[in-house]
């Protein structure tokens, strides 16, 4: 919401914006605005001092404002608004436990503890918290923060971190349990601009009117506007910019972006899955020829399998920035494995007496690797492909983490706004891309691989 505040008021002044939706965590936010990626984002003082610049050990606003123009980085006054972390309970249950308290959480400690995967890494996270207040709990987990809800609704779990401004908190009867000892810091909304900025006449200027123009109160309205009343975040940033500061934003005309998600997630997919067809198949026809190599080959390029593909993104973000980029790499790299392994099992199988044929008909080296082993070899290198490519239509959705685009956009808005409808809007089209791969696949079987090699083919 507040990004999209800030395109608004941006783009009233005459500059042009492009805003880069559900990218990844603060970590990365943050990367990508020291590396010139991005121009400008919001973010809270106290994930900044207590998470991103936890080293420096700041305390106050000025020097927060000090460390961050050492990197280049401007940052506007708080908007107005204390976005803090507060820990969360059905009110029925803290009720019936008498939980007031975080304190009042060591006398139970068979409670489920569900939190966002975030915090259960940031310093001023679970870690912290346990420390802090000397809490027992065991069965503690992390999970996708939008989905906390629900899943509490269900009885699945019991205490969750919670965002003071979230919506949710009236609207599912939820006891915020209190701060006793003071543990999380202000979390103060401001936003964060490349001082190389400051030379666009205007800019600045325009990020300093949010200042203070956004209290506590307002914010959880417009966040109830999004995630209870499901209205259209660009539509509550409208009318905001109108009522608040008299800005009249032109309305945006509703065109369904599917289209464009698919292409986007189309080009991903098949650029990465072709790079990697090029260089698995002769590394897979190297692992088979060379028996000293092969090991350790397969060795290396299965270890890249074995990183997480969040993880994998975010290691790419620093060496190619944000966008398709890194998302290729990524897709190139986990689409090695299958290929190559397939390519070289496929070679090495191939019966001994066709080999010894070959020899026989004197068939110089290429023309046997040409008409004999990678035919003979065809059925095990199109099953690696085909693996390869269902792979990377799952994990591309991820690419919008770190701005690819593609059918991760949709899925992901939907996990945050938890809108089912939008969420579909991509999970759906990307198990049909799954299934048509799969078949073209199939098909081109029928086309490449020899008769006599088919399982499908018909016994006379």
């Amino acid at each position: 919401m507040l990004a999209e505040i800030t395109v608004g008021l941006l783009r009233s002044r005459g500059f042009v914006v492009k805003h880069r939706a559900e990218l990844g965590g603060s970590d990365v936010l943050f990367s990508a605005l020291g590396h010139g990626d991005l121009d400008v984002y919001p973010e809270y003082t106290g994930t900044l001092r207590a998470e991103l610049l936890s080293e420096l050990g700041l305390e106050s606003d000025s020097e927060l404002e000090e460390a961050l123009a050492v990197r280049g980085i401007g940052m506007t006054r708080p908007l107005g608004f204390n976005n803090t972390y507060a820990i969360g309970i059905k009110e029925s249950q803290a009720e019936r436990l008498g939980l007031r308290r975080i304190t009042d959480l060591a006398r139970h400690p068979k409670l489920r503890l569900r939190f966002s995967h975030e915090f259960m890494a940031r310093a001023d996270g679970w870690p912290a918290l346990k420390a802090a207040y000397g809490l027992p709990q065991e069965d503690v987990r992390g999970m996708e923060h939008a989905l906390v809800y629900a899943a509490m609704e269900a009885g699945q779990l019991d205490v969750t971190e919670l965002y003071s401004t979230d919506a949710e908190i009236q609207s599912h009867d939820l006891r915020v349990l209190e701060d006793d000892l003071g543990f999380f810091p202000r979390y103060e909304a401001i936003v964060l601009y490349r001082m190389e900025l400051a030379r666009l006449p205007g800019l600045v200027t325009a990020l300093k009117r949010l200042e203070g123009a956004l209290d506590e109160e307002a914010m959880v309205a417009l966040n109830v506007r999004a995630r209870i009343d499901r209205e259209a975040p660009q539509k509550i940033a409208r009318t905001w910019l109108e009522t608040k500061m008299g800005i009249q934003g032109q309305p945006q005309v509703q065109t369904s972006e599917l289209p464009k998600w698919i292409l986007e997630h189309l080009f991903l997919v098949t650029l990465s899955l072709g790079l990697a067809i090029l260089f698995s198949v002769p590394l897979g026809i190297l692992a088979a020829r060379y028996a000293p190599i092969r090991a350790p080959l397969l060795g290396l390029i299965g270890i890249l399998q074995t990183i997480p593909s969040l993880a994998l993104l975010v290691f790419m973000i620093p060496l190619l920035g944000l966008g398709a980029k890194p998302a290729l790499a990524a897709l190139f790299l986990y689409s090695l494995l299958p290929i190559v392994r397939n390519t070289c099992l496929g070679l090495i199988v191939i019966p001994r007496t066709l080999r010894e044929s070959a020899e026989v008909l004197a068939l110089r080296p290429r023309t046997r690797l040409l008409r004999v082993d990678l035919p003979m070899a065809s059925p095990s290198i199109l099953a690696g492909i085909k693996i390869a490519a269902v792979w990377n239509v799952g994990t591309a959705t991820l690419g919008a983490l770190i701005g690819a685009g593609g059918l991760g956009q949709p899925i992901w808005t939907g996990l945050r706004l938890g809108d089912t409808s939008l969420i579909l809007q991509g999970a759906v089209p990307a198990a049909l891309l799954a299934l048509l791969a799969q078949g073209f696949f199939d098909l081109l079987e029928r086309w490449i691989v020899p008769e006599g090699l088919r399982l499908d083919r018909k016994e006379p």
